[in-house]
């Protein structure tokens, strides 16, 4: 979701942005960088340790709330997105190709974003608090797959992050990476675009394939 079909990335930047200032604090480069696909766990580690506050997990949870209401605020403005993502979704959606939106972002959140994108564009949806362990472990592509019915070999996961593309690649889908503003390493399982402008139906057929084949191969 965030990154891959619509530019939320930069709400969160403002979002974490205000949350450290009212810390007293800012954030680095790097820890933003780390944070891209992040869970709000990772989140709330990662900035409590440069915040150097003491990371008491009520305290913790608290932030996530306040966090996430920034954030849902930002969204209900409405969310950008990314370039070729909408026609994308609507060409699948036309030919009866089954979606799963799989995200690290809690349910209440990605709900909000849902209002702008569109739901009907998904058969099913996954979130980050409603599986054992969030990206980048396999577990949500693992959930995705199992309710579209189908072998995670036999899905394509678009992604944009280290974190997503490892969990993707994990869980044993081919992965298709669009980068937003973190780059991401090449790998057997994985293909890169500059964007899904750049794409038709056919190619995502066509890139699924060439990964399926030199899977094999590889293996044989």
């Amino acid at each position: 979701m965030d990154g891959t079909l619509v530019d939320s990335e930069k709400l969160w930047d403002v979002s974490l942005s205000a949350f450290y200032e009212s810390h007293g604090g800012a954030m680095s480069r790097e820890t933003r960088t780390a944070l891209v696909g992040a869970s709000a766990e990772e989140t709330m580690v990662i900035a409590y340790a440069e915040l150097g506050l003491e990371p008491d997990p009520d305290a913790m949870a608290e932030s996530i709330v306040r966090l996430h209401d920034h954030t849902a605020e930002l969204f209900d403005d409405g969310l950008p997105w990314c370039d070729g993502a909408r026609e994308m979704l609507e060409a699948l959606v036309a030919e009866g190709t089954p979606m799963a939106l799989v995200t690290n972002t809690q349910r209440a959140l990605a709900e909000r974003a849902l209002n702008s994108i569109g739901r009907h564009y998904f058969s099913v949806s996954v979130c980050g608090d409603e599986v054992p362990n969030g990206k980048p472990a396999p577990d949500p592509y693992l959930r995705a797959a199992e309710l579209l019915g189908l072998d995670p070999a036999d899905c394509l996961a678009v992604e944009d992050s280290v974190t997503g593309t490892a969990a993707a690649e994990g869980a044993g889908c081919a992965v298709l990476v669009v980068p937003n503003d973190v780059p991401v390493p090449g790998g057997l399982r994985r293909r890169h675009a500059d964007s899904l402008a750049e794409l038709e139906v056919a190619d995502l057929r066509r890139i699924h394939g060439e990964i399926d084949r030199e899977l094999r191969e590889h293996t044989a």
